[in-house]
C-alpha cells in the first residue's frame, strides 16, 4: 500500500513516500526536498556471516538524468562512485551503524540513488532520513529514528538546509547528524568559527533532527513490521569465562607498555600464549581461534577503559590532556615546491606541496551545478601499510583515505589566498609514514607547514587534534591527541582544526547514545587548548610563509589583452602560441575575456614570452619607433612589418636623406631596419619613415646601403 506525507521543513516541501517503489526491497523510501529525490532502499540476508564485523555497506550514487545530463568519458554511463558520492556514502553509513544491536551480523545493505536533482538542495542529507526510514519498516532489527541536517550561517543568521547558493555566503558549511536524545555525527567546515559558535551551530542542528524524527515518527505509525528472527554472534560463555582466567593478567601488563609496536607484540604473544593453553587442555578448541581473538580483545578494551577512568593513567602514560611530543621539519625535499615532515609521538605525515596553472585543475562531473565544476586546491591522502607496520596488498584509493584527505582539505581551504591574487591551483599530498592516532590532523598540520614552506600566503598556520571519550555510566574521561587504541577502543572520536582564531574544520563519530552538549563544551574547549599548543609549536619552525616562492615553482604571470586579439595569439590550429612556447620555454593559458596566464620557471623564459606576447596584440602608436622586415619593395617604397601581421608603406622619399633612384638602392626584401610611424589614415593605413627614425636614433643613413642594426626585437 501506498502512503504519501508532506510536511514544509526549513522553508521548503519536504515529502517521504512508501509502498510504491523498489518494493522488493526489506525496506524503500522515496524522499523529496524541493526537486530533489533520493530512493533510498534496504535489504538483509537471511544468515548470519562469520566475519569479524557487522557486514554494512552503504551506497550513495548519482544518477546524471537527475539533472538531466549525460555521464562524460568514453562509455556515457555512471562508472565508479565519485569523490561526492563516496563522501556522502560516508555521512550516511557513520550515523546508522552504531545504532544495530550488537551482536547482529547479517550482511545488511542500504542503497541510496539520487534520481532528480533540482542543482539547488543537496542530496546528501536526505539519503540518511530516507535510510532511516526504510531501515525502520523492515524486518531489518533497527528501531531508532535517525537524521540529518546541514547547519549554515549567513550574517549571524543560522540556517538549516541552506541551498547551494546560500552556501556561497556562509561562513559554516556542517552537516549534524543524529536521533531524538543525541548527536551522532559532525562533518564540515568553517571560516575560523568559535568554539562557542560551534557549540550554538550543534543546538540549532539538533533541533531540526528532533523536528525531522518526528515527522518519521508520524509517518511510520502502522507501517512497521516485526524484526526478523536472529541470534547474537557471541564467544561460546565457557571459552570466554576461560580465556578471562588466563588472559586477564597479561592483557593488563601489555597494555602497560607505551612504544605501540611492543604494545601489539605483547598483546599478539598473549592470544597465541591463550589459545596454546586452551588446545593443550581441549583440542576441540582449536575451530574457536577467532572467538578467542574476540575475547582477548573484549578485555583489553574493558582493562583500558577501567585504567583511565579508574587511575587516569593512558596506555603510554600521558595525563588526560597531554599532547604526544611534536617535531616539525620543513624543506626536507630538495625538488619539490614546499615539503614538511610533521611527527607527533608515533604519527608522521610527510606533506607536500605542488603549484600549478590552471590546466592543472580538477574537473568534476557533477549534477550539482549546471556549469562544470572545477578545483583548483586538491589535499590527497595516502595510508601505506608500512604505517602501522603491516604488509597489505597496495589497492585503489579507500573510502577513509578520501574522508580524510577531505577532512584536511576543508581545514586549509580557507586560509588560502583568493585565486585572483594568487593564480595557481595547488595540490598538498599528505603521506603518512606512521600511524598511531590521529593521521588526518598531523596531515593538517604538515599541509601547513608545506604550503607556508612553497610561500603560498597563507592567511593564518593551521593546526588540527583529535579528542577522545570513555564513558561509563556516570564516569567521563575526554582525551585530548587520542592514540589509536583509544580511537578503537573508546566512544568518540572528535577531530578539531583551525588557527588561533576560530574552527575551520570539524569531524565527530560517536559510538554510544547519551552524549551531552556539556561533554562536547568541554571536549571543544580542550580541542581549543590542544590546537594552540601546536601552533605553538609549528611557529617555532616556521611563523609565516616565505617571502619568495621555491626556485622550482612556476612564476605565474598575467596580461589582460583585447579579445579580439585571442586568435592571433593563438595563431591557425595553435600554431603561434606553440611557436611562443617553444622559443620562450613558457607555458601559455588564455581565457575567453582575454586574460593571458604565462607560467615559466625562470623570469628570463617568462619576460620572453611576455614580450612575444605584447609584439602581437600591441597597436601601432603614431610618432614611435619599430622594427622589423621589408615584406616587399616596389618603385615607390617598401612595405615593412612593424608588428605581427601590421605594415605599413616607407615612401621612397622617406627612405633616407637625399634622393634616392631606386627602393633597392637603400633597403632590400628580407632587411631589418626601423622606422617611424608618421600616420596612420582613415582607411587604416600607416605611413612610416626610415629618414625620421634614423634622424630621432642619431644615425646617419648612407645612400645605397641598409643601416646595421643592433640584435633584439624590442622597441627603439
Amino acid at each position: 500500500m501506498t502512503k504519501r506525507i508532506e510536511r514544509h521543513f526549513a522553508g521548503r516541501t519536504l515529502s517521504l513516500e512508501i509502498g510504491h517503489m523498489a518494493r522488493l526491497a526489506a525496506g524503500s523510501c522515496l524522499v523529496q526536498y524541493g526537486e530533489t529525490a533520493v530512493l533510498c532502499a534496504a535489504t538483509v540476508q537471511d544468515n548470519a556471516t562469520h566475519l569479524p564485523f557487522f557486514p554494512l555497506t552503504v551506497e550513495y550514487r548519482e544518477k546524471s538524468y537527475a539533472a538531466g545530463k549525460i555521464p562524460g568519458g568514453f562509455f556515457k554511463r555512471e562508472g565508479r562512485p565519485g569523490e561526492k558520492e563516496i563522501l556522502a556514502g560516508r555521512l550516511t553509513d557513520r550515523p546508522l551503524r552504531p545504532m544495530f544491536p550488537d551482536g547482529f551480523m547479517h550482511e545488511t545493505q542500504v542503497a541510496c540513488f539520487i534520481i532528480s536533482a533540482d542543482q539547488e538542495n543537496d542530496a546528501d542529507v536526505l539519503a540518511l532520513m530516507g535510510a532511516s526510514v526504510a531501515l525502520n519498516m523492515s524486518r531489518i532489527p533497527f528501531n531508532t529514528p535517525v537524521a540529518s541536517v546541514r547547519v549554515g550561517r549567513i550574517r549571524d543568521n543560522w540556517l538549516l538546509n541552506p541551498t547551494f547558493q546560500q552556501l556561497e555566503y556562509s561562513d559554516t558549511d556542517i552537516v549534524v547528524a543524529g536521533t531524538e536524545d543525541a548527536i551522532l555525527m559532525v562533518e564540515g567546515g568553517a571560516i575560523e568559527v568559535s568554539e562557542a559558535d560551534m557549540l550554538e551551530a550543534l543546538k540549532v542542528a539538533h533541533r531540526g533532527i528532533q523536528e525531522l524524527i518526528g515527522i518519521q515518527r508520524e509517518f511510520l505509525a502502522g507501517h512497521t513490521v516485526p524484526d526478523m528472527s536472529w541470534t547474537p554472534v557471541r564467544p561460546d560463555e565457557q571459552l570466554e569465562r576461560r580465556v578471562q582466567e588466563l588472559a586477564n593478567k597479561r592483557v593488563a601488563e601489555a597494555l602497560a607498555l607505551a612504544d605501540k609496536i611492543e604494545r601489539h607484540q605483547a598483546m599478539a604473544a598473549v592470544r597465541d600464549d591463550v589459545f596454546n593453553s586452551l588446545l593443550e587442555e581441549d583440542e576441540g578448541w582449536r575451530e574457536h581461534g577467532a572467538q578467542v581473538d574476540e575475547v582477548v580483545r573484549s578485555i583489553e578494551k574493558t582493562t583500558m577503559r577501567r585504567t583511565i577512568l579508574e587511575k587516569a593513567e593512558r596506555a603510554d602514560g600521558r595525563g588526560l590532556d597531554q599532547i604526544r611530543p611534536i617535531t616539525c621539519e620543513i624543506g626536507v625535499l630538495p625538488r619539490t615546491h614546499g615539503s614538511a615532515l610533521f611527527t607527533r609521538g608515533q604519527t608522521q605525515a610527510l606533506a607536500v606541496s605542488t603549484l600549478g596553472t590552471s590546466s592543472d585543475e580538477q574537473r568534476i562531473d557533477s549534477i550539482d551545478s549546471v556549469e562544470e565544476v572545477t578545483k583548483s586546491f586538491m589535499l590527497h591522502y595516502n595510508f601505506p601499510p608500512f604505517a602501522t607496520g603491516e604488509a597489505k596488498p597496495y589497492r585503489g584509493t579507500g573510502r577513509r583515505e578520501q574522508g580524510h584527505g577531505a577532512l584536511a582539505e576543508r581545514a586549509i581551504q580557507p586560509l588560502l589566498p583568493p585565486y585572483d591574487e594568487f593564480p595557481y591551483t595547488i595540490r598538498v599530498v599528505s603521506d603518512i609514514l606512521e600511524s598511531n592516532g590521529s593521521s588526518s590532523m598531523a596531515s593538517v598540520c604538515g599541509a601547513s607547514l608545506a604550503l607556508m614552506d612553497a610561500g603560498v600566503p597563507l592567511r593564518a598556520a593551521c593546526a588540527g587534534v583529535a579528542m577522545g571519550l570513555i564513558k561509563e555510566g556516570d564516569q567521563v574521561a575526554v582525551l585530548t591527541d587520542i592514540l589509536g587504541i583509544e580511537d578503537a577502543l573508546g566512544d568518540m572520536d572528535f577531530k578539531v582544526a583551525g588557527t588561533r582564531k576560530g574552527i575551520t574544520s570539524i569531524q565527530m563519530d560517536i559510538k554510544i547514545e547519551g552524549l551531552t552538549f556539556e561533554i562536547m563544551e568541554e571536549a571543544l574547549g580542550r580541542a581549543n587548548r590542544g590546537r594552540l599548543h601546536i601552533l605553538d609549536v609549528m611557529d617555532q619552525t616556521i611563523s609565516q610563509p616565505r617571502s619568495e616562492l621555491s626556485r622550482w615553482a612556476p612564476r605565474i604571470t598575467t596580461i589582460q589583452i583585447h579579445p579580439e586579439k585571442i586568435g592571433e595569439i593563438i595563431g591557425p590550429k595553435g600554431k603561434t602560441i606553440r611557436a611562443i612556447q617553444d622559443e620562450s620555454g613558457a607555458k601559455i593559458e588564455i581565457d575567453d575575456a582575454g586574460l593571458v596566464k604565462i607560467a615559466a620557471v625562470s623570469m628570463e623564459a617568462s619576460n620572453r614570452a611576455r614580450e612575444m606576447i605584447e609584439a602581437i596584440v600591441q597597436e601601432p602608436e603614431v610618432g614611435h619607433i619599430y622594427e622589423g622586415p621589408v615584406k616587399n619593395t616596389t618603385t615607390f617604397g617598401a612595405f615593412i612589418e612593424i608588428l605581427p601581421g601590421t605594415e605599413g608603406l616607407c615612401h621612397i622619399s622617406e627612405l633616407t636623406e637625399g634622393r634616392v633612384e631606386k627602393t633597392e638602392d637603400v633597403l632590400k626584401k628580407g632587411d631589418i631596419t626601423k622606422v617611424k610611424l608618421l600616420a596612420i589614415d582613415e582607411k587604416g593605413r600607416l605611413r612610416l619613415s626610415r629618414k625620421a627614425a634614423m634622424a630621432e636614433l642619431g644615425q646617419g643613413g648612407a645612400q645605397g646601403s641598409a643601416v646595421p642594426e643592433p640584435a633584439g626585437t624590442g622597441r627603439g
